[in-house]
């Protein structure tokens, strides 16, 4: 078959999505394209295998920016997944829907429609939460998300302690009405498996008639008549292939991935086009631009009593944890590690979190081993809400090669203070009592870390991805100059095309990206078929009422 009322390009986390959702209907023929192949794999499965398939060729596209003009001009690794469920198959599976004030922002920001009271409903429609639905969230959704084991290693909940020690809240949910503070962690985790978007949406629709997925296959480009879309061409085995939509293609392929392929296409800023050797087919300056990430740095201390997971990184003791998990699909396999957190703002005069912590009861790197002998712990953090805009951009018509990526991370001065608050408010925290039994030695940054002038020198040295590109084919309104799509994901301009992913968020969300790309697919999906849109939601959120003047609740308990 060679024609298919819809193509979607990308299996990642919005494309499984939104390949289930639109084949809900027998009378429509959906084609999704892959450019990787199966999620078949011990280490994409199970949850503490994370930084395996991160680190896989077969399983990573592999980008890497180039040097850095404000981080000493290094390279950092840009990883994005190639295999079904995309980056939900190789990502740190954490949950983070965002602050409700991210949606109201991008409502602001132009993309109508957009605003939390609209998100909420499809955040619910995804997910069934361990718990009970409430207002917040959802019980019967596809997507399955957890605890993990439950903070059973002490360090979790010292780390939680001392958060309010230091005068923060605590929240029991992050994701429902009050994001700041500090509380449990939550993962896209379901009967100790990684629950990405392949196994919770698209290995469910997988056996209706009407849904084809083509795997191992590289995209080309869209192919374009009269300012309408009208199908993609692929490489696969060796053969050029040529498929058609008789309503529409759709762009799931994630923030590099879509906005490169534009421009493969034509479409995008006329100056990038043809350096590259592409014939402009439409002018659209914003494709590939306002490219925005998360950085963070990780804050590593010595763990003085032997309960970290540090003594659970040598070979035995992993292939101990892989069986268990092989037989049980429990354990401490059956988890990401990551199950306390904190969302707090960074000074008061800021409406809602701007800096976010991941505590991890281990010191490592992210290729899974110890970051040193004996047992620790760490810290990541860094501010949620950049200044810094970056962009990507091709330099061949070869699809085959990857793009240009530049990040320009911590461009913004805002960004650098942003920076030396987030390490001076984590040591804060990690000075509490409740951290008194475990602190050991501060390995990083190091306790003569001290001045404005070390903290920017070492964050600028130590800083790396959290792994969060987006933006870069923003939703807005026609008469922004930077917007790509407008708020019903269509791309401006061309008619048959729309781009549904990460790369159409206006601005960045507070958190970890997988959750309210999910949710961006839900809602694309009913524009997408011309249903009806779920019913808003009057729940309502919680904001500091004296964010102006404070930014937590009390001042330490002790003097640092």
């Amino acid at each position: 078959m060679t024609e298919y009322d819809y193509i979607v390009v990308g299996a990642g986390s919005a494309g499984c999505v939104l390949a289930a959702r639109l084949s809900e209907d027998p009378e429509v023929r959906v084609l999704l394209i892959e450019a990787g192949g199966s999620d078949r794999s011990l280490f994409v499965q199970m949850p503490t295998a994370l930084s395996i398939p991160m680190n896989m060729p077969r399983f990573n596209w592999g980008f890497v920016s180039e040097p850095e003009p404000y981080l000493d001009d290094r390279r950092l690794d840009c990883p994005r997944g190639r295999v079904l469920g995309g980056s939900s198959s190789i990502n740190g599976m954490v949950y983070v829907r965002g602050h409700a004030c991210d949606f109201e922002e991008w409502e602001q920001a132009g993309a109508s429609n957009w605003g939390y009271r609209h998100c909420l409903p499809y955040f619910r429609r995804a997910e069934t939460w361990q718990g009970q639905g409430d207002a917040y969230r959802g019980d019967e959704g596809p997507l399955g998300t957890c605890n993990g084991n439950a903070m059973r290693n002490p360090l979790y909940r010292a780390f939680i302690e001392a958060g309010r020690q230091a005068g923060y809240l605590h929240t029991e949910d992050y994701n429902g009405y009050q994001q700041e503070g500090f509380g449990p962690m939550h993962m896209t985790v379901k009967n100790g498996v990684r629950w990405s978007t392949a196994n919770a949406y698209l290995k469910p629709a997988l056996s209706r008639a009407n849904l084809s997925v083509v795997q191992d296959a590289l995209n080309e480009r869209v192919l374009l008549r009269n300012g309408r879309a009208t199908g993609v061409v692929y490489r696969h085995r060796g053969q050029r292939v040529q498929v058609h939509a008789a309503q529409e293609v759709v762009l799931a392929a994630g923030s590099i991935g879509s906005p490169s392929l534009l421009q493969l296409s034509g479409i995008g800023p006329p100056d990038t086009l043809q350096r590259a050797g592409i014939e402009v087919q439409h002018r659209l300056p914003g494709v590939g631009e306002n490219l925005q990430d998360h950085l963070e740095v990780y804050f590593q201390y010595r763990c003085t009593q032997p309960i970290s997971l540090n003594s659970r990184l040598n070979p035995l003791a992993k292939f101990l944890i892989g069986a268990r998990w092989l037989l049980f699909k429990d354990g401490l396999g059956a988890t990401n590690h990551f199950e306390s957190c904190a969302f707090i703002r960074s000074r008061a005069g800021i409406r809602w979190p701007d800096v976010q912590f991941h505590f991890l009861p281990a010191a490592m790197r992210y290729d899974g081993n110890a970051a040193f002998a004996g047992h620790g712990f760490q810290v990541h953090v860094g501010p949620n809400k950049p200044n810094s805009r970056g962009r990507l951009w091709v330099t061949s018509s070869d699809p085959a090669q990857a793009p240009k990526i530049l990040f320009n991370y911590l461009q913004h001065a805002d960004d650098v203070a942003a920076f030396r608050a987030c390490i001076r408010l984590a040591r804060e925290i990690l000075s509490q009592p409740a951290m008194d039994p475990y602190r050991g030695r501060e390995i990083q940054p190091g306790d003569g870390c001290t001045s404005d002038a070390d903290i920017d020198a070492w964050v600028r040295a130590n800083a790396e991805s959290a792994y969060h590109p987006s933006c870069t084919c923003k939703m807005g309104s026609a008469d922004d100059p930077w917007a790509v799509v407008d708020a019903e994901c269509r791309v401006l301009g061309i008619s048959g095309l729309r781009v549904v992913d990460s790369s159409i968020f206006p601005t960045i969300t507070n958190g970890n990206l997988n959750a309210p790309t999910i949710m961006v697919a839900e809602k694309a999906a009913d524009l997408i078929r011309g249903r009806a849109p779920l019913p808003a939601s009057n729940a309502p959120y919680w904001i500091d009422d004296q964010w102006r003047t404070r930014q937590r609740q009390a001042m330490p308990e002790r003097p640092l």
